[in-house]
């Protein structure tokens, strides 16, 4: 797959996340706000106003530190896929 084809590929995969109107497991948020996160290289610090949710991201993120940006766009289209798999 291309870079480009990947960027199409995971640009189609947020809009989808974001179209979609019932709620999501907490732990697949987490790990999307991850991946997220590293795929578009924005690391500014979460800004929940519950601290708990910001130690939440923060874990997260910590988790994946190793992970690169086209790694991370890969595992987010990974979850998406996998997620809606099974929600037809």
């Amino acid at each position: 797959m291309t870079d480009e084809d990947l960027n199409t590929a995971f640009e189609d995969a947020v809009e989808r996340i974001n179209k979609h109107k019932e709620p999501y497991p907490a732990d697949l948020l987490l790990r999307l706000y991850a991946y997220y996160k590293k795929a578009t290289n924005n690391y500014n610090r979460p800004s929940s106003k519950k601290q708990i949710i910001n130690a939440f991201k923060t874990n997260a993120l910590f988790q994946i530190q190793s992970v690169d940006s086209n790694e991370a766009k890969q595992a987010y289209i990974d979850l998406v896929n996998n997620y809606f798999l099974y929600r037809k």
